[in-house]
């Protein structure tokens, strides 16, 4: 109970500027492309020019210093799996498409972000912090929820819906799954 408590005054006192602050995602400014490469360098520390999810994990909690991003695993995971696969890689050593390269990371970190916000919600709707959410922690959380995806006339029903794998509990890939469809935004993000 302790833990669930500390860990969901974690989830609501996030810095969000301070974290986007960090993650350099702006395509046209000079300035955030040099602050993308140098993050780069500082996440491939054998200059192989391609990240590993452990390189990742690193950079996250050693080069930008997001220790609350760095404990969001299922977050950085995804994100991961997302960003290393948005482009084919032309190396000739055929590693590229299991890592991220430098063209793929702008995009990593934009979904970093992202991930990270439905990472925030999903926690702040499992109340006994067990990393899934069950049909219970979703009702008693509808207030919450519709404040960052707006009505929904059947929790239950809804709930349902979510649980592709009909398991009782809505799981993080799941719950990713809808809060995409339902543009989910938490209210007190900086976006």
């Amino acid at each position: 109970l302790l833990y669930t408590i500390k860990f969901e005054l974690n989830m609501s006192d996030i810095d969000w500027p301070a974290i986007t602050a960090k993650l350099p995602t702006d395509r046209e400014d000079p300035a955030q492309k040099a602050k993308r490469k140098e993050l780069f360098s500082g996440f491939d520390p054998n200059g192989n020019g391609v990240l590993s999810l452990a390189e990742v994990e690193k950079g996250i909690r050693d080069v930008l210093c997001l220790d609350d991003v760095f404990d969001a695993k299922p977050a950085i995971i995804r994100a991961y799996q997302i960003a290393k696969n948005v482009t084919k890689s032309k190396r000739s050593d055929g590693v590229g498409d299991d890592y991220i390269e430098f063209k793929e990371f702008r995009f990593f970190l934009l979904s970093l972000r992202q991930y990270f916000e439905y990472w925030a919600a999903f926690m702040r709707t499992d109340a006994d912090g067990d990393r899934r959410i069950s049909l219970v922690e979703f009702v008693e959380a509808k207030g919450k929820i519709m404040s960052w995806v707006g009505p929904i006339d059947d929790m239950e029903a809804e709930f349902r819906k979510i649980d592709k794998n009909g398991g009782g509990v809505v799981l993080f890939d799941e719950f990713v799954e809808w809060a995409i469809s339902k543009n989910l935004d938490l209210e007190d993000d900086d976006d």
